[in-house]
């Protein structure tokens, strides 16, 4: 071997040793809504810059728990946390990209979008009024469909949930009567538990004559069809891309509250009304971990939008983003760039 050659293979190797060198691990757990397009853009951003990301769904209050307890570098939840809990477990928060819930179904010769449920309808079906799938509250909109005369199974999240968290929140919009906010959720209906946004779209399908709340990308991935349904300006809205961008645009954050909100049920004729933010939470105390964290959120921020969409999120407007990077530069978790 010549002396040449010998030291371009030094060189070579010193290149992938710092490569190495400088690539880091980082491990999140926490909500199932957004994990579809957390690990789509976990695999891209380790093809374009070596640094993993590993990502668990496990559900929003697993993933509160394990930041809390300092089991993950940073977690995901649907459930925005305020400031006085931040701040009691020193962590940071902000938004990272929106999404939509929708309701599955799995009702023999109703094919998507056929089936049309008002505010009454909804609220009737998950309080357990409405019993049966024939019953006048959801036939008085789908005459042109033979609803049948059978009970109506109705899938829920199992875990703690922010799917659920945010689902209920827009039911206490449309039924205060019947779903006034309260910390342990007393479903009425006959119900089916599920883990996590996969369990419940697994049940759909798995039980004839049900009915379920799930995040639109699992929706697309399963090939169950979802309802029409009536929105906040009493118009029907089809669950689509379109229509949750629409509503997106009236989300309103603040990152001097670390941008707590909850932006279901929005305003807007052509919204679509059960759209949720997920949120990432970082502890205070681990700042070179926050920067990793960070990096791989700005990375998708600017590489990302069409991964997010081909999955059915929305992704935040710039200039939410720009105040999420304004964020990080004041508390010292800005990444290098």
């Amino acid at each position: 071997m010549t002396r040449i050659k010998k030291v371009l293979l030094t060189a070579a190797a010193a290149a992938v040793a710092l490569g190495s060198a400088n690539a880091f691990e980082i491990n999140g757990r926490g909500a199932s809504f957004p994990a579809p397009v957390y690990k789509s853009w976990a695999a891209a951003y380790y093809k374009a810059t070596g640094n993993k990301v590993n990502y668990t769904a496990s559900g929003s209050g697993d993933g509160i728990k394990s930041i809390e307890k300092r089991l993950v570098d940073f977690a995901g939840s649907d459930k925005p946390l305020k400031p006085r809990l931040l701040r009691k477990h020193k962590l940071y928060m902000y938004p990272a990209i929106v999404g939509s819930i929708v309701l599955a179904y799995n009702l023999p010769g109703v094919a998507d979008n056929q089936l049309k449920l008002s505010e009454k309808a909804i609220a009737a079906i998950f309080s357990g009024k409405a019993k049966y799938w024939d019953d006048a509250v959801i036939a008085e909109n789908n005459k042109a469909l033979k609803l049948p005369h059978r009970p109506i199974n109705v899938c829920v999240r199992a875990d703690g949930s922010g799917t659920t968290f945010n689902f209920t929140y827009y039911l206490s919009k449309i039924d205060p009567a019947d779903f006034k906010p309260r910390k342990k959720l007393n479903w009425q209906a006959n119900v089916i538990g599920g883990k996590g946004n996969a369990g419940v779209t697994a049940n759909i399908q798995n039980n004839k004559y049900s009915i379920g709340y799930i995040e639109y990308s699992y929706k697309l991935k399963s090939g169950l069809p979802a309802a029409t349904v009536e929105n906040r300006e009493h118009k029907w809205v089809k669950p689509t891309v379109e229509s949750f961008q629409d509503a997106a645009k009236y989300a309103s954050w603040d990152k001097k509250n670390d941008f707590y909100a909850v932006i279901a049920y929005p305003k807007g004729a052509t919204s679509y009304p059960i759209v949720a933010a997920s949120f990432i939470l970082l502890p205070q105390e681990k700042a070179q971990t926050d920067k990793e964290t960070n990096a791989f959120y700005d990375w998708a921020f600017r590489n990302g939008q069409k991964i997010a969409a081909d999955l059915g999120y929305v992704a935040l407007p710039e200039a939410t983003v720009e105040e999420i990077r304004a964020y990080w530069n004041e508390k010292g978790i800005a990444p290098a760039k």
